[in-house]
């Protein structure tokens, strides 16, 4: 970081020039994480998505934008998907207008954390639509809305500094045909469509859908990219759950790092969570153990991955636990676990 950097800081806060301290801020933790000071970036990123003096309209917000903290922790993915995002980034660099991308696929699996990642790496600030604001009970007043958020995107200032992530846009334009209120929601789906059509080339859009089949098709074909995040095998899983386990682990001292045991814990569950609730699992586990006892934590996630069941000698062995495993996930003695394995 130069000096220069921090002079900025320091007169862009004396000067109450809130965005432009914001964006110098954004820019050092991004220069601490591209250096290797990954803890120091998130920290000041954690700072700044605490401020929420920030707003990146004008003073007549409408509230439809929200500025969203980008994500600089590990992000495991399968090589297919990560293809396609390293695509994304290279569309978006060739500045030809290819700037429409829609990532669909079950909960869970990763999409809007991808959009924070990607966001990071192009360096542009990250604003995500508050459908809150948008969806209005009043007839008409929804199609309203959303032609005064697209007139408030295309209306940033530099439109190349931001993405602007639709995040479950199926909030909005589900099938037209498949609604009850048809006339609603054809408004609605149509002043999207026309406003979508209208979007500055310089802004990049990103939607999130789990209801890609629902979704109207005129909308689909709006999108430059439809990228398919349904695409884990169970080894996939297995390492993901890996990746986030190590991540993990930096914040626990004293707890067993058996990665061969946690692997045929989390290959144990059929079907094996996508990485969402994977990392609520294993997050929930690692927090509720027993500073103690270095192994609770692969028990407990061992009971959450199977419907808070206790398994028996027989199901681990079953499972293709050994009898040393089975020693550790149910407490009972080796010598205990053979014999109750032989029968005798």
């Amino acid at each position: 970081m130069k000096k220069s950097d921090v002079l900025d800081l320091i007169k862009y806060h004396f000067s109450g020039k809130e965005k432009e301290f914001r964006n110098q801020s954004v820019s050092i933790a991004r220069e601490f994480d591209r250096t290797g000071d990954t803890q120091l970036a998130q920290y000041v990123m954690g700072l700044i998505s605490q401020n929420d003096r920030f707003v990146p309209q004008s003073e007549e917000n409408s509230g439809y934008l929200t500025p969203m903290e980008l994500s600089i922790t590990a992000l495991p993915l399968p090589l297919p998907i990560m293809h396609d995002l390293k695509g994304i980034i290279n569309a978006i660099n060739h500045n030809i207008g290819i700037n429409k991308f829609l990532l669909v696929g079950p909960p869970g699996t990763g999409k809007t954390e991808s959009v924070k990642q990607m966001a990071r790496i192009i360096q542009r600030e990250l604003l995500i639509v508050d459908f809150s604001n948008i969806v209005d009970s009043k007839l008409g007043q929804t199609a309203k809305n959303i032609v005064k958020l697209f007139d408030e995107i295309n209306n940033l200032p530099v439109p190349s500094n931001y993405i602007i992530l639709f995040d479950e846009i199926d909030s909005i334009v589900l099938d037209r045909i498949n609604q009850n209120d048809l006339r609603e929601m054809g408004r609605v789906t149509s002043a999207f469509l026309k406003e979508l059509d209208k979007l500055n080339s310089d802004i990049v859009l990103m939607s999130t859908t789990n209801l890609f089949d629902n979704l109207d098709k005129a909308v689909i074909r709006r999108f430059d990219a439809v990228i398919n995040f349904d695409r884990y095998t169970d080894d996939d899983r297995i390492e993901v759950a890996t990746v986030i386990l190590n991540e993990m682990l930096r914040q626990f001292k004293g707890v067993a790092r058996d990665l061969r045991l946690f692997k045929k814990i989390i290959g144990s569950s059929n079907p094996i969570p996508n990485p969402g609730d994977l990392r609520n699992l294993i997050r929930s586990s690692l927090a509720f153990s027993d500073p103690a006892d270095p192994h609770d934590y692969q028990r407990r996630l061992l009971r959450n991955l199977h419907q808070g069941r206790t398994l028996s000698v027989l199901q681990l062995s079953k499972l293709g636990f050994t009898v040393r495993e089975i020693e550790i996930l149910t407490g009972i003695s080796k010598s205990s676990v053979s014999r109750e394995l032989s029968g005798d």
